[in-house]
């Protein structure tokens, strides 16, 4: 579960410059969201969002420092996002390719790539969700329920971080 967790974490580091601004609002709800990494392990969890939850977790992506980026390019067509960016983080480059295909109103796929140089294989990762309605009695905007059953809220955990969140 922990090399779940880093190689999750390391994928989204190296792409993470990307998604500043790039994605579409999610539809309003309750989300599932199932990740795979390359070694094919898979992890469930629900995220209920409204429009200012959406907002902040773009917004906490966005930043990220985007000045290490020699390149960042975005791709848009009617059902597919395509993001590619070199970046210098932590002084080693990193590539990242990402994939979003679907819809942010009922189901899309993202597939990340990221490759660190020095390191031995890249990293793949696959985000599969797909809106199941709306959020739960007791949920809030924020709330994301873990594969163990426990639920955190992100809105919250920026707040104690002193991260500015979006204004309504």
């Amino acid at each position: 579960m922990k090399r779940l967790g880093a190689a999750c974490c390391l994928a989204l580091i190296g792409t993470a410059p990307a998604f500043a601004g790039d994605l579409p609002a999610r539809k309003a709800g309750l989300w599932q969201v199932d990740t795979t990494i390359s070694a094919g392990h898979t992890v469930m969890m629900k995220q209920c969002i409204d429009a200012q939850t959406d907002e902040a977790m773009q917004a906490r992506f966005a930043s990220l420092p985007q000045q290490n980026c020699a390149k960042h390019d975005v791709q848009k067509s009617a059902d597919k996002i395509t993001i590619d960016s070199v970046c210098s983080i932590a002084g080693r480059t990193t590539t990242g390719h990402i994939v979003i295909s679907g819809s942010f109103d009922s189901a899309y796929t993202m597939v990340m790539t990221s490759e660190v140089k020095g390191m031995p294989t890249p990293h793949h990762v696959t985000m599969s969700a797909k809106w199941l309605g709306p959020c739960a009695a007791g949920q809030k905007p924020g709330d994301i329920v873990l594969p163990n059953g426990r639920t955190i809220n992100v809105i919250e955990i920026q707040r104690a971080l002193g991260v500015a969140l979006p204004q309504r």
